[in-house]
Protein backbone atom coordinates (compact mmCIF):
# COMPACT_ATOMS: atom_id res chain seq x y z
CA UNK A 1 0.00 0.00 0.00
CA UNK A 2 1.04 3.62 -0.48
CA UNK A 3 0.75 6.08 2.41
CA UNK A 4 -2.27 8.34 2.16
CA UNK A 5 -3.62 6.53 -0.92
CA UNK A 6 -6.81 4.52 -1.27
CA UNK A 7 -6.73 0.74 -1.07
CA UNK A 8 -9.34 -2.01 -1.23
CA UNK A 9 -9.25 -5.04 1.06
CA UNK A 10 -11.28 -8.23 0.63
CA UNK A 11 -12.33 -10.96 3.08
CA UNK A 12 -12.79 -14.53 1.80
CA UNK A 13 -14.17 -17.54 3.65
CA UNK A 14 -12.56 -21.01 3.61
CA UNK A 15 -14.26 -21.72 0.28
CA UNK A 16 -12.84 -18.59 -1.31
CA UNK A 17 -16.14 -16.67 -1.30
CA UNK A 18 -16.28 -12.94 -0.61
CA UNK A 19 -17.76 -12.28 2.84
CA UNK A 20 -19.80 -9.12 3.61
CA UNK A 21 -20.27 -7.55 7.03
CA UNK A 22 -16.85 -8.48 8.42
CA UNK A 23 -15.05 -5.94 10.64
CA UNK A 24 -11.31 -5.63 10.04
CA UNK A 25 -9.05 -4.10 12.68
CA UNK A 26 -5.71 -2.49 11.79
CA UNK A 27 -2.73 -2.22 14.06
CA UNK A 28 -2.88 1.60 13.88
CA UNK A 29 -6.36 1.55 15.46
CA UNK A 30 -8.43 2.00 12.28
CA UNK A 31 -11.42 -0.24 11.53
CA UNK A 32 -13.39 -0.98 8.37
CA UNK A 33 -16.31 -3.29 7.60
CA UNK A 34 -16.72 -5.13 4.31
CA UNK A 35 -19.70 -4.06 2.19
CA UNK A 36 -22.18 -6.26 0.32
CA UNK A 37 -19.43 -7.27 -2.13
CA UNK A 38 -17.19 -8.55 0.68
CA UNK A 39 -14.71 -5.70 0.16
CA UNK A 40 -13.87 -2.47 1.98
CA UNK A 41 -12.30 0.75 0.68
CA UNK A 42 -10.04 2.70 3.03
CA UNK A 43 -7.14 5.15 3.07
CA UNK A 44 -3.71 3.78 3.97
CA UNK A 45 -1.97 5.36 6.99
CA UNK A 46 0.32 8.34 6.37
CA UNK A 47 3.24 6.77 8.24
CA UNK A 48 5.28 4.26 6.18
CA UNK A 49 6.09 0.91 7.77
CA UNK A 50 4.38 -2.34 8.68
CA UNK A 51 0.61 -2.52 9.03
CA UNK A 52 -1.24 -5.53 10.42
CA UNK A 53 -4.87 -6.44 9.76
CA UNK A 54 -7.03 -8.92 11.63
CA UNK A 55 -10.69 -9.94 11.70
CA UNK A 56 -12.41 -8.75 14.85
CA UNK A 57 -12.76 -11.59 17.35
CA UNK A 58 -10.59 -13.99 15.35
CA UNK A 59 -6.97 -15.08 15.97
CA UNK A 60 -4.25 -14.41 13.42
CA UNK A 61 -3.32 -11.34 11.42
CA UNK A 62 -2.01 -10.40 7.98
CA UNK A 63 0.90 -8.02 7.44
CA UNK A 64 1.47 -5.53 4.65
CA UNK A 65 3.94 -2.71 4.03
CA UNK A 66 3.01 0.97 3.77
CA UNK A 67 5.30 2.63 1.23
CA UNK A 68 6.13 6.33 0.90
CA UNK A 69 3.98 8.23 -1.54
CA UNK A 70 5.31 9.41 -4.91
CA UNK A 71 4.36 12.77 -6.40
CA UNK A 72 4.49 12.05 -10.13
CA UNK A 73 1.69 10.30 -11.99
CA UNK A 74 2.60 6.73 -12.91
CA UNK A 75 1.23 4.86 -15.90
CA UNK A 76 0.05 1.39 -14.76
CA UNK A 77 2.70 -1.29 -15.11
CA UNK A 78 3.11 -4.89 -14.00
CA UNK A 79 6.55 -5.76 -12.65
CA UNK A 80 5.85 -9.23 -11.29
CA UNK A 81 3.17 -11.83 -12.02
CA UNK A 82 2.72 -15.58 -11.55
CA UNK A 83 3.70 -17.42 -14.72
CA UNK A 84 0.96 -19.99 -14.06
CA UNK A 85 -2.33 -19.43 -12.22
CA UNK A 86 -5.45 -21.46 -11.48
CA UNK A 87 -8.65 -20.58 -13.36
CA UNK A 88 -10.59 -21.05 -10.10
CA UNK A 89 -8.44 -19.12 -7.65
CA UNK A 90 -7.19 -15.60 -7.04
CA UNK A 91 -3.72 -14.43 -8.01
CA UNK A 92 -1.64 -11.32 -7.31
CA UNK A 93 0.16 -8.80 -9.50
CA UNK A 94 2.86 -6.43 -8.29
CA UNK A 95 3.65 -3.15 -10.03
CA UNK A 96 2.66 0.51 -9.91
CA UNK A 97 0.01 2.94 -11.10
CA UNK A 98 -3.02 0.83 -10.20
CA UNK A 99 -6.23 2.31 -8.78
CA UNK A 100 -6.69 1.90 -5.03
CA UNK A 101 -10.45 1.69 -5.58
CA UNK A 102 -10.75 -1.86 -6.91
CA UNK A 103 -13.71 -1.14 -9.19
CA UNK A 104 -11.81 1.59 -11.05
CA UNK A 105 -9.39 -1.03 -12.39
CA UNK A 106 -10.36 -2.92 -15.55
CA UNK A 107 -8.81 -6.37 -15.99
CA UNK A 108 -9.45 -8.89 -18.76
CA UNK A 109 -8.14 -12.43 -19.22
CA UNK A 110 -8.42 -13.85 -22.70
CA UNK A 111 -10.77 -10.98 -23.54
CA UNK A 112 -13.12 -11.74 -20.64
CA UNK A 113 -13.59 -9.37 -17.66
CA UNK A 114 -12.03 -10.48 -14.36
CA UNK A 115 -12.90 -9.31 -10.83
CA UNK A 116 -10.44 -7.21 -8.84
CA UNK A 117 -10.80 -8.47 -5.27
CA UNK A 118 -8.30 -6.16 -3.61
CA UNK A 119 -6.09 -3.32 -4.80
CA UNK A 120 -3.59 -0.63 -3.96
CA UNK A 121 -1.43 1.56 -6.20
CA UNK A 122 1.26 -1.15 -6.08
CA UNK A 123 -0.67 -4.45 -6.11
CA UNK A 124 -3.81 -6.15 -7.40
CA UNK A 125 -5.51 -9.37 -6.33
CA UNK A 126 -7.56 -10.76 -9.21
CA UNK A 127 -10.18 -13.50 -9.56
CA UNK A 128 -10.37 -15.00 -13.07
CA UNK A 129 -13.64 -14.90 -15.09
CA UNK A 130 -16.39 -17.45 -14.41
CA UNK A 131 -15.66 -19.26 -17.68
CA UNK A 132 -11.95 -18.57 -18.20
CA UNK A 133 -9.74 -20.04 -20.90
CA UNK A 134 -7.07 -22.62 -20.05
CA UNK A 135 -3.59 -22.47 -21.51
CA UNK A 136 -1.79 -19.28 -22.54
CA UNK A 137 -4.00 -16.17 -22.34
CA UNK A 138 -3.44 -12.43 -22.63
CA UNK A 139 -4.01 -10.24 -19.57
CA UNK A 140 -4.86 -6.55 -19.89
CA UNK A 141 -5.03 -4.00 -17.06
CA UNK A 142 -6.17 -0.39 -16.95
CA UNK A 143 -6.68 2.16 -14.18
CA UNK A 144 -9.29 4.52 -15.56
CA UNK A 145 -8.09 5.39 -19.07
CA UNK A 146 -4.44 4.56 -18.34
CA UNK A 147 -3.48 1.13 -19.70
CA UNK A 148 -0.59 -1.15 -18.79
CA UNK A 149 1.32 -3.10 -21.42
CA UNK A 150 -0.53 -6.41 -21.98
CA UNK A 151 1.20 -9.63 -20.95
CA UNK A 152 0.52 -13.37 -21.01
CA UNK A 153 -0.01 -16.02 -18.36
CA UNK A 154 -0.76 -19.73 -18.37
CA UNK A 155 -4.08 -20.64 -16.74
CA UNK A 156 -4.71 -24.19 -15.56
CA UNK A 157 -7.79 -26.09 -14.52
CA UNK A 158 -7.63 -28.40 -11.49
CA UNK A 159 -10.22 -31.14 -10.93
CA UNK A 160 -10.22 -33.09 -7.68
CA UNK A 161 -11.05 -36.80 -7.76
CA UNK A 162 -11.65 -38.19 -4.28
CA UNK A 163 -14.06 -40.23 -2.18
CA UNK A 164 -15.90 -37.59 -0.11
CA UNK A 165 -17.79 -39.98 2.18
CA UNK A 166 -17.06 -39.79 5.93
CA UNK A 167 -13.59 -41.01 6.85
CA UNK A 168 -13.04 -43.92 9.25
CA UNK A 169 -10.24 -44.19 11.86
CA UNK A 170 -7.12 -45.65 10.24
CA UNK A 171 -8.62 -45.48 6.75
CA UNK A 172 -6.32 -44.18 4.01
CA UNK A 173 -7.39 -42.30 0.90
CA UNK A 174 -5.73 -40.73 -2.11
CA UNK A 175 -6.73 -37.27 -3.32
CA UNK A 176 -5.96 -36.96 -7.03
CA UNK A 177 -5.84 -33.60 -8.81
CA UNK A 178 -6.10 -33.69 -12.61
CA UNK A 179 -4.53 -30.65 -14.27
CA UNK A 180 -5.43 -29.20 -17.67
CA UNK A 181 -3.93 -26.25 -19.51
CA UNK A 182 -0.26 -27.16 -19.31
CA UNK A 183 1.98 -30.24 -19.56
CA UNK A 184 4.47 -28.63 -17.18
CA UNK A 185 5.10 -29.85 -13.67
CA UNK A 186 3.46 -27.47 -11.22
CA UNK A 187 3.58 -27.33 -7.45
CA UNK A 188 0.42 -27.69 -5.37
CA UNK A 189 -0.14 -27.13 -1.66
CA UNK A 190 -2.73 -28.93 0.47
CA UNK A 191 -3.89 -27.59 3.84
CA UNK A 192 -5.80 -29.77 6.27
CA UNK A 193 -8.77 -27.79 7.61
CA UNK A 194 -10.05 -30.67 9.76
CA UNK A 195 -6.95 -31.97 11.60
CA UNK A 196 -9.06 -33.64 14.28
CA UNK A 197 -10.61 -35.97 11.67
CA UNK A 198 -7.84 -36.55 9.12
CA UNK A 199 -4.09 -36.31 8.77
CA UNK A 200 -2.12 -35.36 5.66
CA UNK A 201 0.65 -37.94 5.39
CA UNK A 202 3.21 -35.39 4.14
CA UNK A 203 2.55 -32.83 6.87
CA UNK A 204 0.32 -29.79 7.10
CA UNK A 205 0.62 -27.99 4.79
CA UNK A 206 1.86 -30.56 2.27
CA UNK A 207 3.45 -29.65 -1.06
CA UNK A 208 3.90 -31.88 -4.11
CA UNK A 209 4.79 -31.43 -7.77
CA UNK A 210 2.50 -32.76 -10.46
CA UNK A 211 3.64 -35.49 -12.83
CA UNK A 212 3.72 -33.29 -15.91
CA UNK A 213 2.95 -34.57 -19.40
CA UNK A 214 -0.33 -35.16 -21.19
CA UNK A 215 -1.84 -36.86 -18.11
CA UNK A 216 -0.74 -34.15 -15.70
CA UNK A 217 -1.76 -35.00 -12.14
CA UNK A 218 -0.79 -34.69 -8.50
CA UNK A 219 -1.67 -36.85 -5.50
CA UNK A 220 -2.04 -36.25 -1.77
CA UNK A 221 -2.61 -38.98 0.81
CA UNK A 222 -4.75 -38.70 3.94
CA UNK A 223 -5.32 -41.04 6.87
CA UNK A 224 -8.36 -41.05 9.15
CA UNK A 225 -8.01 -40.21 12.83
CA UNK A 226 -11.67 -40.52 13.76
CA UNK A 227 -15.03 -40.92 12.04
CA UNK A 228 -16.24 -37.81 10.28
CA UNK A 229 -16.13 -35.57 7.24
CA UNK A 230 -12.84 -33.94 6.37
CA UNK A 231 -11.92 -30.78 4.45
CA UNK A 232 -8.66 -30.32 2.53
CA UNK A 233 -7.86 -27.07 0.69
CA UNK A 234 -5.64 -27.48 -2.39
CA UNK A 235 -4.10 -24.50 -4.17
CA UNK A 236 -1.49 -23.83 -6.82
CA UNK A 237 1.78 -22.49 -5.38
CA UNK A 238 2.50 -19.29 -7.35
CA UNK A 239 5.95 -18.63 -8.79
CA UNK A 240 6.32 -14.89 -9.38
CA UNK A 241 8.47 -13.60 -12.24
CA UNK A 242 8.66 -10.82 -14.81
CA UNK A 243 5.52 -10.88 -16.96
CA UNK A 244 5.67 -12.56 -20.37
CA UNK A 245 5.08 -9.98 -23.08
Amino acid sequence: MVSGERATIAVLDVNGRLTPGVTIQFSNGDKVTTDTTGRALFVAPLKPGALYASIAGRPGRVATAILSAVTEEIVPRVDSAPRIASVADRFELIGAGFCGDADKNTVTIGGQPALVLASSPNALTILPPLDPPTGLAEVTIACGKQEAVPFKMIFVGMKLEADTSPLQPGQKRTLRVDITGTPEKIQLEARNLSPDVAELESGNPARVFSSGGSDNKAEFHVAGKKHGNFLISIRLVPAMSKPLR
